[in-house]
């Protein structure tokens, strides 16, 4: 019997030894860690302490069973569901503020395109205010100059008619000539017509003959072709010389009209074009 007991306790000092050394390494361990590590963790609880020697096997025990098993590991996997569940919440919230942030950049971006519209329209928009103020400024121009020269006329088209001695009426080749350059005044402004009739003879028997076919060819434009009065200009010279001339003795009569225009023609034609060019650039595309 002594025996017996005798070569017990030398296998149970062996067997105890390590589990000693190993609790009191696990202690030493824990209380480091409880020194080094702030009590402040991810999942705002206090790190797991190690559990309380248990029994006389301690946490190495052989024979443990599942519902200490089960014990043991509870808080670790209770642990780790929280920092799964915190880790799913970080990522959720690093996810909606990338959303935010793309949402922001978007909003910056399309403002920026708007500011970017807005400034190419008013550059179109200055661009057409300078052509418009161009356009004026020819126009003003040219009315000036039209201006001060508005009674400045020049000849532009010359028709002679001769009429036979003591004839005052007009032939069909006269009324010809007459019809064509009332023709080209249709519709015009800025002209004149000047008539002058000369005659054979002398004194004032002379100038009447002249002036009655110079009437005629008056009467026949106005009733005719409904030319205003007022832009036919009309004079008797009776045998006076033509400027520029030779003198020439002539037989019967003859009357000379020189249509004479100025620069309003011009100036009419010319600001229709702006208007029209000004008309054509704000129609919307």
């Amino acid at each position: 019997m002594n025996t017996r007991i005798l070569a017990t306790l030398p296998l149970a000092a062996v067997l105890a030894f390590p589990a000693f050394a190993q609790t009191s390494s696990a202690q030493d361990q824990s209380q480091t860690q409880a020194t080094t590590q702030s009590t402040d963790t991810a999942t705002g609880k206090q790190p797991l302490q190690a559990p309380a020697r248990e029994g006389f096997w301690g946490r190495v025990n052989p024979f443990a069973r599942k519902t200490y098993v089960k014990r043991q590991t509870d808080p670790i996997r209770d642990r780790v569901n929280e920092l799964d569940d915190l880790t799913a919440a970080n990522g959720k919230a690093i996810k909606d503020t990338d959303a935010r942030a793309q949402a922001g950049i978007k909003l910056a971006s399309d403002k920026a395109d708007a500011a970017d519209q807005h400034a190419i329209d008013a550059g179109n928009k200055a661009t057409m205010a300078q052509t418009t103020a161009q356009q004026a400024t020819t126009r003003i121009q040219t009315v000036e100059t039209v201006v001060s020269n508005i009674d400045q006329y020049k000849a532009s088209n010359q028709t002679e008619i001769r009429f036979k001695p003591g004839q005052t009426m007009l032939s069909k080749n006269a009324k010809d000539a007459l019809d064509e350059m009332a023709n080209t005044v249709k519709g015009q402004r800025g002209y004149i017509i000047e008539v002058q009739g000369f005659s054979s003879g002398k004194g004032q028997i002379a100038i009447q003959n002249s002036q009655k076919m110079a009437e005629s060819v008056v009467r026949y434009m106005v009733l005719n072709h409904e030319i205003p009065v007022y832009r036919i200009y009309l004079v008797g010279m009776g045998n006076a010389p033509v400027e520029g001339a030779d003198a020439k003795h002539i037989s019967g009569g003859r009357v000379e009209i020189s249509l004479l225009k100025n620069d309003l023609e011009q100036l009419s034609s010319n600001s229709s074009a702006p208007m029209a060019a000004a008309d054509q650039q704000q129609q919307p595309k």
